[in-house]
C-alpha cells in the first residue's frame, strides 16, 4: 500500500496513530518523524522541491 495514502487516511482521522504505524510496519516514534517528512498539501511538496539545498542537514 502507498505510504502517502496511509498517512492521508491517518490525517483524515480514519486510522489511529497505532494503526497507521502498524500498516506502515514501523514503530510509533518513527511514525512521528515520517509524518514530518510528508507535507500536508501536495502543492507544498512541489514548492519545496524548488527551494535551494542550503540549510539541509
Amino acid at each position: 500500500m502507498d505510504k502517502r495514502k496511509v498517512i492521508e487516511a491517518y490525517r483524515r482521522g480514519f486510522l489511529t496513530p497505532q494503526e497507521c504505524a502498524q500498516v506502515l510496519g514501523i514503530e510509533g516514534p518513527h511514525l512521528k518523524r515520517m509524518l514530518e517528512d510528508f507535507p500536508l498539501d501536495p502543492r507544498r511538496a512541489a514548492s519545496l522541491e524548488n527551494q535551494p539545498a542550503s540549510g539541509l542537514r
